[in-house]
């Protein structure tokens, strides 16, 4: 079993460690949030019908209705506007900024009336994680005109990684399917319907037409769907439910380094001292925010007595 958890999680690093570099390629020639409607559109149909066939039901009218609210939350205001800003920023250092979400969710939960307030442990994290973003994206002091970073496209992303948080916090207590992939696959489909509308209403489509879309964006497309979205969320929600936590959790502090890797070599992204320097710092600050989490949701469990339980997780920047 440990020699097939392993080699999915590879899988998993891999396939949405690329999926950035992959949103890069298919925005070249097709727009950003259209090719998020589309890609959306045939992946979450793909995984409702493979579902339903699988004898899962539909969702109920009250589970399409908070399936809409949070896969526009991710999906449109998460992965959209990370399509968006993509025009404007390197994809490794999107993928980057997206790993800091943990420190969003920790803002959002102490923000929300019931939710856990952060420890000592936390806050120093957080404090650390926002240090390692300023480096990242702040002053000219921190950077050179060379690689100095779009301000709105890294306004653009920041608020990505909010949107993600609340649709994380929301899901926590809505209404939704009990199989994973039906789930995912109805976020998916009615996260499309905000695409397109986004899509209408920002222009994008005014001057652009289906012949102008290159075998390359195209390629990009097929792998988001393909890969990035159905063999990615399969392997997600077996390793939810196989491997341990600590194991499984991996995935959102790998996957921006193989972002970065991959932007350099496939696309040519800057790759120096700062962005070393402060993507060690961010993803430190993650493991560290996370480590706190874990431990305290164990302490939690046990004075609960339900020892079984996993905590969930947050899936970013698909």
């Amino acid at each position: 079993m440990k020699t097939k958890i392993w080699l999915v999680l590879i899988t998993l690093y891999i396939v949405w460690g690329s999926t950035y570099f992959s949103i890069k390629v298919a925005i070249e020639t097709i727009p950003p949030f259209f090719h998020a409607a589309v890609r959306f559109l045939i992946a979450g149909l793909i995984l409702v019908l493979w579902q339903k066939m699988a004898g899962y039901p539909l969702p109920t009218r009250k589970q399409w209705i908070s399936t809409a609210i949070i896969g526009n939350l991710l999906l449109l205001g998460g992965n959209g506007l990370v399509s968006w800003a993509e025009q404007f920023i390197p994809s490794g250092i999107a993928s980057l900024i997206i790993a800091s979400i943990p420190m969003f969710l920790v803002l959002g939960e102490a923000l929300r009336p019931g939710g856990t307030k952060p420890n000592l442990q936390v806050v120093i994290g957080l404090l650390i994680g926002l240090a390692g973003i300023l480096i990242l994206v702040g002053p000219s002091e921190f950077s050179t005109g060379s690689d100095r970073l779009d301000p709105l496209g890294v306004i653009v992303v920041l608020a990505a990684c909010i949107f993600w948080a609340l649709g994380s916090i929301y899901s926590k207590t809505a209404d939704l399917p009990a199989s994973s992939l039906m789930n995912t696959g109805a976020q998916m489909m009615t996260a499309s319907v905000g695409l397109t509308i986004t899509s209408l209403l920002s222009g994008e489509l005014s001057n652009w037409s289906p012949g102008m879309v290159s075998t390359r964006s195209l390629f990009g497309m097929g792998y988001l769907i393909l890969f990035g979205s159905i063999i990615g969320f399969s392997s997600y929600t077996w390793l939810l439910k196989n491997a341990p936590l600590p194991i499984f959790s991996t995935y959102a502090y790998v996957n921006p380094v193989v972002a970065l890797i991959l932007g350099v070599l496939l696309a040519n992204e800057p790759l120096n001292a700062r962005i070393i320097f402060a993507s060690a710092i961010i993803l430190g600050s993650v493991i560290y925010i996370n480590s706190a989490r874990q431990t305290g949701a164990k302490k939690s469990i046990t004075r609960k007595g339900t020892e079984g339980e996993k905590p969930k997780l947050v899936v970013s920047g698909r």
